[in-house]
Protein backbone atom coordinates (compact mmCIF):
# COMPACT_ATOMS: atom_id res chain seq x y z
CA UNK A 1 0.00 0.00 0.00
CA UNK A 2 2.43 2.93 -1.11
CA UNK A 3 3.33 5.39 1.20
CA UNK A 4 2.89 2.83 3.90
CA UNK A 5 5.49 0.65 2.85
CA UNK A 6 7.94 0.78 5.72
CA UNK A 7 11.40 2.72 5.20
CA UNK A 8 14.40 1.10 5.51
CA UNK A 9 16.39 2.45 8.89
CA UNK A 10 19.82 1.55 10.17
CA UNK A 11 19.64 -0.90 13.76
CA UNK A 12 19.48 1.56 16.35
CA UNK A 13 22.06 -1.17 18.69
CA UNK A 14 23.33 -4.34 18.14
CA UNK A 15 20.40 -6.92 17.75
CA UNK A 16 21.10 -10.02 19.50
CA UNK A 17 21.41 -13.34 17.64
CA UNK A 18 17.60 -14.75 17.28
CA UNK A 19 16.21 -17.25 14.79
CA UNK A 20 13.49 -18.63 17.15
CA UNK A 21 10.40 -16.09 15.68
CA UNK A 22 8.54 -16.37 11.88
CA UNK A 23 10.91 -18.23 9.28
CA UNK A 24 13.75 -18.27 10.86
CA UNK A 25 13.71 -14.73 11.82
CA UNK A 26 13.67 -12.62 15.39
CA UNK A 27 10.74 -13.06 17.48
CA UNK A 28 10.20 -10.03 18.10
CA UNK A 29 9.20 -9.48 14.02
CA UNK A 30 6.24 -11.51 14.57
CA UNK A 31 5.27 -9.18 16.93
CA UNK A 32 5.48 -6.22 14.86
CA UNK A 33 3.98 -7.83 12.03
CA UNK A 34 0.88 -8.94 13.58
CA UNK A 35 0.74 -5.20 15.87
CA UNK A 36 1.01 -3.31 12.42
CA UNK A 37 -1.17 -5.40 10.31
CA UNK A 38 -3.60 -4.99 12.72
CA UNK A 39 -3.12 -1.20 12.94
CA UNK A 40 -3.44 -0.97 8.84
CA UNK A 41 -6.61 -3.03 8.97
CA UNK A 42 -7.99 -0.09 11.54
CA UNK A 43 -6.53 2.75 8.98
CA UNK A 44 -7.63 1.15 5.71
CA UNK A 45 -11.22 -0.03 7.31
CA UNK A 46 -11.49 3.41 8.64
CA UNK A 47 -10.43 4.87 5.05
CA UNK A 48 -12.59 2.71 2.88
CA UNK A 49 -15.67 4.23 4.75
CA UNK A 50 -14.43 7.90 5.13
CA UNK A 51 -15.39 9.42 2.02
CA UNK A 52 -18.46 7.51 1.31
CA UNK A 53 -19.77 8.90 4.73
CA UNK A 54 -19.24 12.32 4.42
CA UNK A 55 -21.13 12.02 1.00
CA UNK A 56 -23.71 9.85 2.04
CA UNK A 57 -27.15 12.07 2.95
CA UNK A 58 -28.31 12.61 6.65
CA UNK A 59 -31.23 10.39 5.91
CA UNK A 60 -28.57 7.29 4.82
CA UNK A 61 -26.96 7.75 8.34
CA UNK A 62 -24.25 10.51 6.28
CA UNK A 63 -23.03 13.87 6.75
CA UNK A 64 -24.26 14.73 3.47
CA UNK A 65 -21.42 16.96 2.21
CA UNK A 66 -21.51 17.77 -0.83
CA UNK A 67 -18.21 16.16 -2.71
CA UNK A 68 -15.93 19.09 -3.00
CA UNK A 69 -16.25 19.62 0.82
CA UNK A 70 -15.78 15.89 1.79
CA UNK A 71 -12.74 15.69 -0.69
CA UNK A 72 -11.37 18.74 1.04
CA UNK A 73 -11.71 16.97 4.57
CA UNK A 74 -10.42 13.46 3.09
CA UNK A 75 -7.14 15.21 1.25
CA UNK A 76 -6.15 17.41 5.02
CA UNK A 77 -6.97 13.88 7.19
CA UNK A 78 -4.69 11.73 5.03
CA UNK A 79 -2.08 14.13 4.15
CA UNK A 80 -2.08 15.12 8.33
CA UNK A 81 -1.27 11.37 8.68
CA UNK A 82 1.76 11.27 6.78
CA UNK A 83 2.99 14.61 7.45
CA UNK A 84 2.76 14.31 11.43
CA UNK A 85 5.06 11.18 10.74
CA UNK A 86 7.97 13.82 11.19
CA UNK A 87 7.05 14.83 14.57
CA UNK A 88 6.26 10.96 16.06
CA UNK A 89 9.40 10.05 14.47
CA UNK A 90 11.35 13.58 16.51
CA UNK A 91 9.38 12.62 19.64
CA UNK A 92 10.65 8.67 19.59
CA UNK A 93 13.98 9.60 18.47
CA UNK A 94 14.96 12.56 21.60
CA UNK A 95 12.13 10.87 24.32
CA UNK A 96 10.13 8.13 24.65
CA UNK A 97 12.18 6.20 22.71
CA UNK A 98 10.18 3.95 19.59
CA UNK A 99 8.53 1.23 21.59
CA UNK A 100 6.75 3.70 23.77
CA UNK A 101 5.90 5.29 20.53
CA UNK A 102 4.63 2.71 18.81
CA UNK A 103 2.36 1.69 22.27
CA UNK A 104 0.90 5.21 22.57
CA UNK A 105 0.32 5.84 19.25
CA UNK A 106 -1.83 2.74 18.81
CA UNK A 107 -3.79 3.47 22.03
CA UNK A 108 -4.57 7.03 20.60
CA UNK A 109 -5.47 5.27 17.08
CA UNK A 110 -8.33 3.15 19.16
CA UNK A 111 -9.22 5.82 21.02
CA UNK A 112 -9.82 7.50 17.75
CA UNK A 113 -11.58 4.56 15.81
CA UNK A 114 -14.06 4.33 19.12
CA UNK A 115 -14.99 7.90 18.89
CA UNK A 116 -16.19 7.86 15.34
CA UNK A 117 -18.41 4.61 16.61
CA UNK A 118 -20.85 7.72 17.96
CA UNK A 119 -23.04 9.33 15.82
CA UNK A 120 -22.10 12.83 16.51
CA UNK A 121 -20.15 15.33 14.41
CA UNK A 122 -17.81 16.33 17.07
CA UNK A 123 -17.08 13.04 17.96
CA UNK A 124 -16.27 12.29 13.72
CA UNK A 125 -13.83 15.19 13.82
CA UNK A 126 -12.33 14.58 17.17
CA UNK A 127 -11.29 10.30 16.06
CA UNK A 128 -10.07 11.82 12.75
CA UNK A 129 -7.47 14.05 14.50
CA UNK A 130 -6.66 10.94 17.04
CA UNK A 131 -6.01 8.65 14.72
CA UNK A 132 -3.76 11.61 12.68
CA UNK A 133 -1.84 11.78 15.83
CA UNK A 134 -1.49 8.26 16.50
CA UNK A 135 -0.91 7.29 13.39
CA UNK A 136 2.41 9.74 13.03
CA UNK A 137 3.47 8.59 16.46
CA UNK A 138 3.09 4.63 15.62
CA UNK A 139 3.92 4.70 11.96
CA UNK A 140 7.60 5.35 11.34
CA UNK A 141 8.42 4.07 14.86
CA UNK A 142 7.23 0.45 14.13
CA UNK A 143 9.10 0.47 10.72
CA UNK A 144 12.48 1.36 12.68
CA UNK A 145 12.01 -1.01 15.09
CA UNK A 146 12.10 -3.70 12.32
CA UNK A 147 15.20 -2.59 11.47
CA UNK A 148 16.70 -2.30 15.01
CA UNK A 149 16.13 -6.00 14.82
CA UNK A 150 18.83 -6.49 12.87
CA UNK A 151 22.35 -5.25 12.73
CA UNK A 152 23.00 -3.56 9.01
CA UNK A 153 25.29 -6.60 8.08
CA UNK A 154 22.59 -9.15 9.14
CA UNK A 155 21.62 -11.24 5.48
CA UNK A 156 17.94 -11.49 7.18
CA UNK A 157 17.42 -7.71 7.31
CA UNK A 158 15.63 -7.30 3.43
CA UNK A 159 13.55 -10.71 4.22
CA UNK A 160 12.26 -9.20 6.65
CA UNK A 161 11.43 -6.39 5.96
CA UNK A 162 9.92 -7.93 2.93
CA UNK A 163 7.42 -10.13 5.43
CA UNK A 164 6.56 -6.93 7.69
CA UNK A 165 5.35 -6.00 4.43
CA UNK A 166 3.17 -8.67 3.49
CA UNK A 167 1.24 -7.52 7.03
CA UNK A 168 0.54 -3.79 5.95
CA UNK A 169 -0.81 -5.48 2.88
CA UNK A 170 -3.14 -8.22 4.42
CA UNK A 171 -4.53 -6.02 6.88
CA UNK A 172 -5.09 -3.69 4.19
CA UNK A 173 -7.19 -6.38 2.14
CA UNK A 174 -9.16 -7.92 4.99
CA UNK A 175 -9.97 -4.61 6.48
CA UNK A 176 -12.89 -2.88 4.15
CA UNK A 177 -13.85 -6.47 3.75
CA UNK A 178 -15.26 -6.51 7.12
CA UNK A 179 -16.03 -2.66 7.70
CA UNK A 180 -17.25 -2.46 4.40
CA UNK A 181 -19.62 -5.02 5.35
CA UNK A 182 -20.98 -3.96 8.67
CA UNK A 183 -21.53 -0.15 6.95
CA UNK A 184 -23.02 -0.72 3.90
CA UNK A 185 -24.49 -4.64 3.23
CA UNK A 186 -28.11 -5.18 3.24
CA UNK A 187 -27.72 -8.10 5.62
CA UNK A 188 -26.16 -6.00 8.59
CA UNK A 189 -28.75 -3.50 7.90
CA UNK A 190 -31.57 -5.76 8.12
CA UNK A 191 -29.97 -7.45 11.03
CA UNK A 192 -30.07 -4.49 13.02
CA UNK A 193 -33.48 -3.90 11.97
CA UNK A 194 -34.52 -7.24 13.64
CA UNK A 195 -32.39 -6.14 16.99
CA UNK A 196 -34.65 -2.54 16.76
CA UNK A 197 -31.39 -0.57 16.00
CA UNK A 198 -31.44 2.10 13.30
CA UNK A 199 -30.01 0.76 10.22
CA UNK A 200 -28.84 3.74 9.31
CA UNK A 201 -25.80 3.60 12.58
CA UNK A 202 -24.64 0.92 10.43
CA UNK A 203 -21.14 3.32 9.28
CA UNK A 204 -20.33 3.34 12.81
CA UNK A 205 -20.25 0.08 13.23
CA UNK A 206 -17.74 0.17 10.59
CA UNK A 207 -15.68 2.28 12.33
CA UNK A 208 -15.91 0.67 15.54
CA UNK A 209 -14.60 -2.43 13.62
CA UNK A 210 -11.78 -0.54 13.05
CA UNK A 211 -10.96 0.23 16.44
CA UNK A 212 -11.35 -3.21 17.26
CA UNK A 213 -8.52 -4.61 14.75
CA UNK A 214 -6.59 -1.67 16.42
CA UNK A 215 -6.82 -2.79 20.00
CA UNK A 216 -6.50 -6.35 18.65
CA UNK A 217 -3.37 -5.46 17.96
CA UNK A 218 -1.83 -3.33 21.14
CA UNK A 219 -2.65 -6.95 22.76
CA UNK A 220 -0.98 -8.75 20.94
CA UNK A 221 2.03 -5.86 21.55
CA UNK A 222 1.37 -5.98 25.60
CA UNK A 223 1.45 -9.33 25.81
CA UNK A 224 4.78 -10.45 23.30
CA UNK A 225 7.05 -6.74 24.67
CA UNK A 226 9.52 -9.42 25.83
CA UNK A 227 10.67 -9.80 22.36
CA UNK A 228 11.15 -6.45 22.19
CA UNK A 229 12.96 -5.46 24.96
CA UNK A 230 16.06 -4.92 23.71
CA UNK A 231 15.14 -2.16 20.68
CA UNK A 232 13.38 1.03 20.83
CA UNK A 233 14.75 2.36 23.95
CA UNK A 234 14.20 5.99 25.28
CA UNK A 235 17.36 7.42 24.50
CA UNK A 236 19.73 9.28 27.13
CA UNK A 237 19.20 12.23 27.97
CA UNK A 238 22.21 15.30 27.11
CA UNK A 239 25.03 15.25 29.65
CA UNK A 240 23.01 17.68 31.77
CA UNK A 241 19.99 15.80 32.02
CA UNK A 242 18.03 18.02 29.18
CA UNK A 243 16.26 17.19 26.45
CA UNK A 244 15.22 19.36 23.18
CA UNK A 245 12.05 20.51 24.07
CA UNK A 246 12.89 24.19 22.11
CA UNK A 247 13.34 21.74 18.51
CA UNK A 248 10.13 19.72 19.79
CA UNK A 249 8.25 23.09 19.75
CA UNK A 250 9.72 24.12 16.41
CA UNK A 251 8.98 20.40 14.63
CA UNK A 252 5.15 20.69 16.08
CA UNK A 253 4.83 24.18 14.61
CA UNK A 254 6.16 24.05 11.55
CA UNK A 255 3.98 20.68 10.99
CA UNK A 256 1.26 22.55 12.12
CA UNK A 257 1.93 25.65 9.69
CA UNK A 258 2.34 23.40 6.93
CA UNK A 259 -1.00 21.50 7.86
CA UNK A 260 -2.97 25.12 7.61
CA UNK A 261 -1.25 26.08 4.99
CA UNK A 262 -1.95 23.32 2.49
CA UNK A 263 -5.51 23.32 4.42
CA UNK A 264 -5.60 26.67 3.21
CA UNK A 265 -5.61 25.92 -0.60
CA UNK A 266 -9.02 24.88 -0.52
CA UNK A 267 -9.77 28.58 -0.67
CA UNK A 268 -6.49 29.48 -1.86
CA UNK A 269 -5.47 26.90 -4.94
CA UNK A 270 -2.60 29.16 -5.75
CA UNK A 271 -1.09 28.01 -2.83
CA UNK A 272 -0.56 24.85 -4.67
CA UNK A 273 1.76 26.40 -7.42
CA UNK A 274 3.17 28.44 -5.39
CA UNK A 275 4.33 24.97 -3.11
CA UNK A 276 5.50 23.48 -6.61
CA UNK A 277 7.62 26.79 -7.53
CA UNK A 278 9.21 26.93 -4.12
CA UNK A 279 10.04 22.74 -4.57
CA UNK A 280 11.56 23.63 -8.31
CA UNK A 281 14.03 26.71 -7.10
CA UNK A 282 14.86 24.64 -4.42
CA UNK A 283 15.99 21.83 -6.71
CA UNK A 284 18.01 24.83 -9.00
CA UNK A 285 19.35 25.90 -5.40
CA UNK A 286 20.79 22.42 -4.53
CA UNK A 287 21.88 21.31 -8.10
CA UNK A 288 23.97 24.15 -8.95
CA UNK A 289 26.47 24.34 -5.95
CA UNK A 290 29.60 22.09 -6.13
CA UNK A 291 29.32 19.86 -3.22
CA UNK A 292 28.48 16.51 -4.48
CA UNK A 293 26.11 15.90 -1.33
CA UNK A 294 23.83 19.24 -2.04
CA UNK A 295 23.92 17.42 -5.91
CA UNK A 296 22.18 14.66 -4.84
CA UNK A 297 19.86 16.19 -2.47
CA UNK A 298 18.74 18.04 -5.75
CA UNK A 299 18.17 14.42 -7.22
CA UNK A 300 15.65 13.71 -3.68
CA UNK A 301 14.22 16.55 -4.53
CA UNK A 302 13.45 15.59 -7.94
CA UNK A 303 12.01 12.31 -7.24
CA UNK A 304 10.21 13.93 -3.93
CA UNK A 305 8.23 16.14 -6.87
CA UNK A 306 7.44 13.12 -8.89
CA UNK A 307 6.50 10.76 -6.07
CA UNK A 308 3.89 13.73 -5.13
CA UNK A 309 2.47 13.81 -8.16
CA UNK A 310 2.35 10.42 -8.46
CA UNK A 311 0.27 9.88 -5.24
CA UNK A 312 -1.88 13.42 -6.22
CA UNK A 313 -3.47 10.45 -8.61
CA UNK A 314 -2.83 7.31 -6.80
CA UNK A 315 -4.05 8.20 -3.35
CA UNK A 316 -7.68 8.85 -5.05
CA UNK A 317 -8.43 5.44 -4.23
CA UNK A 318 -10.35 6.48 -0.87
CA UNK A 319 -11.72 9.59 -2.31
CA UNK A 320 -12.60 9.64 -6.59
CA UNK A 321 -12.09 5.90 -7.04
CA UNK A 322 -14.70 4.51 -4.02
CA UNK A 323 -17.35 7.37 -5.32
CA UNK A 324 -17.03 6.30 -8.85
CA UNK A 325 -17.60 2.35 -7.15
CA UNK A 326 -20.39 3.53 -5.14
CA UNK A 327 -22.13 5.04 -7.87
CA UNK A 328 -21.38 4.35 -11.09
CA UNK A 329 -20.15 0.31 -10.85
CA UNK A 330 -22.05 -3.19 -10.95
CA UNK A 331 -20.71 -4.16 -7.35
CA UNK A 332 -21.88 -7.96 -8.18
CA UNK A 333 -20.05 -11.10 -8.90
CA UNK A 334 -22.67 -14.43 -10.11
CA UNK A 335 -25.43 -12.07 -9.61
CA UNK A 336 -24.51 -11.68 -5.93
CA UNK A 337 -23.97 -8.01 -4.78
CA UNK A 338 -20.83 -6.69 -2.40
CA UNK A 339 -20.68 -3.62 -0.61
CA UNK A 340 -18.73 -1.02 -2.67
CA UNK A 341 -15.87 -0.61 -0.11
CA UNK A 342 -14.75 -3.89 -0.84
CA UNK A 343 -13.39 -2.46 -3.83
CA UNK A 344 -10.91 -1.04 -1.38
CA UNK A 345 -8.95 -4.92 -0.85
CA UNK A 346 -7.98 -4.57 -4.46
CA UNK A 347 -4.60 -2.55 -4.27
CA UNK A 348 -3.18 -5.22 -1.95
CA UNK A 349 -4.38 -8.18 -3.75
CA UNK A 350 -2.12 -7.28 -6.82
CA UNK A 351 0.78 -6.08 -4.67
CA UNK A 352 0.56 -9.56 -2.83
CA UNK A 353 0.69 -10.88 -6.63
CA UNK A 354 2.96 -8.53 -7.96
CA UNK A 355 5.36 -7.73 -5.26
CA UNK A 356 7.44 -11.62 -5.72
CA UNK A 357 7.54 -10.45 -9.60
CA UNK A 358 8.57 -7.08 -9.42
CA UNK A 359 11.30 -8.37 -7.20
CA UNK A 360 12.18 -11.92 -9.29
CA UNK A 361 12.42 -9.10 -12.33
CA UNK A 362 15.01 -6.59 -10.41
CA UNK A 363 17.12 -9.82 -9.84
CA UNK A 364 17.05 -11.25 -13.04
CA UNK A 365 17.81 -8.10 -14.47
CA UNK A 366 20.31 -7.09 -12.23
CA UNK A 367 22.70 -4.35 -13.86
CA UNK A 368 20.77 -3.92 -17.01
CA UNK A 369 17.25 -3.25 -14.81
CA UNK A 370 16.58 0.66 -15.80
CA UNK A 371 18.06 3.64 -13.54
CA UNK A 372 15.93 4.85 -10.55
CA UNK A 373 15.18 8.09 -12.65
CA UNK A 374 13.47 5.92 -15.30
CA UNK A 375 11.94 3.51 -13.12
CA UNK A 376 10.22 6.59 -11.21
CA UNK A 377 9.19 8.01 -15.33
CA UNK A 378 7.64 4.53 -15.30
CA UNK A 379 5.63 4.83 -12.56
CA UNK A 380 4.17 7.71 -13.67
CA UNK A 381 3.57 6.35 -17.04
CA UNK A 382 1.50 3.45 -15.43
CA UNK A 383 -0.43 5.97 -12.95
CA UNK A 384 -1.42 8.63 -15.43
CA UNK A 385 -2.52 5.34 -18.08
CA UNK A 386 -4.91 4.42 -15.11
CA UNK A 387 -6.61 7.64 -15.48
CA UNK A 388 -6.67 7.21 -19.52
CA UNK A 389 -8.32 3.85 -18.65
CA UNK A 390 -11.08 5.07 -16.75
CA UNK A 391 -11.79 8.08 -19.26
CA UNK A 392 -13.78 5.35 -21.97
CA UNK A 393 -15.47 3.66 -18.64
CA UNK A 394 -16.52 7.01 -17.67
CA UNK A 395 -18.59 7.48 -21.19
CA UNK A 396 -19.87 4.21 -20.67
CA UNK A 397 -21.46 5.41 -17.59
CA UNK A 398 -24.10 7.75 -19.94
CA UNK A 399 -25.77 4.21 -20.42
CA UNK A 400 -25.71 2.82 -16.74
CA UNK A 401 -23.69 1.32 -14.66
CA UNK A 402 -20.00 -0.15 -15.60
CA UNK A 403 -18.93 -3.42 -14.94
CA UNK A 404 -16.10 -4.30 -12.47
CA UNK A 405 -13.38 -5.07 -15.14
CA UNK A 406 -12.96 -1.39 -15.25
CA UNK A 407 -11.93 -1.14 -11.81
CA UNK A 408 -9.70 -4.30 -11.83
CA UNK A 409 -7.99 -2.65 -14.89
CA UNK A 410 -7.29 0.22 -12.52
CA UNK A 411 -5.99 -1.20 -9.60
CA UNK A 412 -4.04 -3.60 -11.74
CA UNK A 413 -1.96 -0.48 -14.03
CA UNK A 414 -1.88 1.73 -10.51
CA UNK A 415 -0.44 -0.94 -8.60
CA UNK A 416 2.26 -1.85 -11.21
CA UNK A 417 3.12 2.30 -11.19
CA UNK A 418 3.09 1.54 -7.16
CA UNK A 419 6.06 -1.57 -7.30
CA UNK A 420 7.85 0.62 -9.65
CA UNK A 421 7.60 4.01 -7.72
CA UNK A 422 7.51 3.25 -4.22
CA UNK A 423 9.97 0.75 -3.16
CA UNK A 424 12.39 1.75 -5.38
CA UNK A 425 11.55 5.67 -4.11
CA UNK A 426 12.30 3.76 -0.36
CA UNK A 427 15.53 2.22 -1.33
CA UNK A 428 17.02 5.38 -3.41
CA UNK A 429 16.71 7.47 -0.50
CA UNK A 430 18.44 5.76 1.66
CA UNK A 431 21.04 5.65 -1.38
CA UNK A 432 21.48 9.12 -1.83
CA UNK A 433 21.02 10.31 1.34
CA UNK A 434 23.88 12.01 3.15
CA UNK A 435 24.79 9.52 6.32
CA UNK A 436 24.45 13.17 8.75
CA UNK A 437 21.07 13.51 7.18
CA UNK A 438 19.33 9.87 6.64
CA UNK A 439 16.34 11.03 9.36
CA UNK A 440 15.43 14.33 7.36
CA UNK A 441 15.56 12.50 4.11
CA UNK A 442 13.07 9.81 5.29
CA UNK A 443 10.69 12.72 6.61
CA UNK A 444 11.10 14.14 3.20
CA UNK A 445 10.04 10.87 1.81
CA UNK A 446 6.94 11.03 3.76
CA UNK A 447 5.94 14.90 3.36
CA UNK A 448 5.97 14.02 -0.48
CA UNK A 449 3.08 11.26 0.51
CA UNK A 450 1.81 13.73 2.80
CA UNK A 451 1.37 16.51 0.14
CA UNK A 452 0.28 14.28 -2.34
CA UNK A 453 -2.53 12.76 -0.22
CA UNK A 454 -3.74 16.48 -0.11
CA UNK A 455 -3.85 17.23 -3.59
CA UNK A 456 -5.19 13.93 -4.16
CA UNK A 457 -8.22 15.51 -2.36
CA UNK A 458 -8.17 18.98 -4.01
CA UNK A 459 -8.44 16.90 -7.27
CA UNK A 460 -10.78 14.72 -6.10
CA UNK A 461 -13.46 18.19 -5.56
CA UNK A 462 -14.11 17.95 -9.46
CA UNK A 463 -15.55 14.68 -9.56
CA UNK A 464 -19.18 14.42 -10.62
CA UNK A 465 -21.51 11.21 -11.47
CA UNK A 466 -23.83 13.24 -13.11
CA UNK A 467 -22.85 13.93 -16.42
CA UNK A 468 -20.70 11.26 -18.21
CA UNK A 469 -18.55 13.66 -20.70
CA UNK A 470 -17.61 15.97 -17.74
CA UNK A 471 -16.26 13.01 -15.50
CA UNK A 472 -14.77 11.64 -19.06
CA UNK A 473 -12.67 15.02 -18.94
CA UNK A 474 -12.29 15.09 -15.33
CA UNK A 475 -9.97 11.69 -15.99
CA UNK A 476 -8.32 13.15 -18.85
CA UNK A 477 -7.26 15.81 -17.64
CA UNK A 478 -5.52 14.60 -14.65
CA UNK A 479 -3.91 11.88 -17.09
CA UNK A 480 -3.02 14.56 -19.33
CA UNK A 481 -1.72 16.15 -16.48
CA UNK A 482 0.40 13.82 -15.36
CA UNK A 483 1.73 12.26 -18.93
CA UNK A 484 3.39 15.89 -18.85
CA UNK A 485 5.17 15.33 -15.87
CA UNK A 486 5.98 11.91 -17.11
CA UNK A 487 7.47 13.49 -20.11
CA UNK A 488 9.47 16.31 -18.07
CA UNK A 489 11.29 13.56 -16.17
CA UNK A 490 12.09 11.13 -19.03
CA UNK A 491 13.52 14.16 -20.32
CA UNK A 492 15.47 15.10 -17.25
CA UNK A 493 16.54 11.65 -16.76
CA UNK A 494 20.00 12.00 -18.11
CA UNK A 495 20.84 15.59 -15.53
CA UNK A 496 19.05 13.51 -12.40
CA UNK A 497 21.87 10.63 -13.01
CA UNK A 498 24.48 12.68 -13.26
CA UNK A 499 23.27 14.42 -9.79
CA UNK A 500 23.14 11.07 -8.23
CA UNK A 501 26.94 10.98 -8.72
CA UNK A 502 27.11 7.30 -9.78
CA UNK A 503 24.37 5.70 -7.29
CA UNK A 504 21.72 3.93 -9.76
Amino acid sequence: MSPSSPAVQPGSNPARPDAAGMFGHPRGLGTLFVTEMWERFSYYGMRALLMLFMVASVAEGGLGYETKDAAAIYGTYTMSVYLLSILGGFIADNFIGARRAVLWGGIIIACGHFSMAFNSLTTFYTGLVLIALGTGLLKPNISTMVGSLYSTSDERRDAGFSIFYMGINLGAFLSPLVTGYLAQSKGWKGAMSSWGLDPTHSWHWGFAAAGVGMTFGLIAYVLQRNRLSHVGNPPAPNPDGSRPWGRLVLVALGSLVLIAAMKASDDYPALVYLLFALQIAAVLFFAFRPDPDDKRIAAILVFFIAAEVFWALFEQTGSTIALFADKLTRNEILGHEFPSAWWQSVNSVWVILLAPVFALLWIRLGRKQPSSPLKFVLGLLFVGLSFVWMVPAAKLTAEGKVGPLWLVGLFFLQTVGEMLLSPVGLSTMTKLAPQRLVGLIMGIWFLAAALGNKLAGVLAGGFSPSNADDLAQFFLRQALWVGAATVVLLALVPWVRRLMGGIR
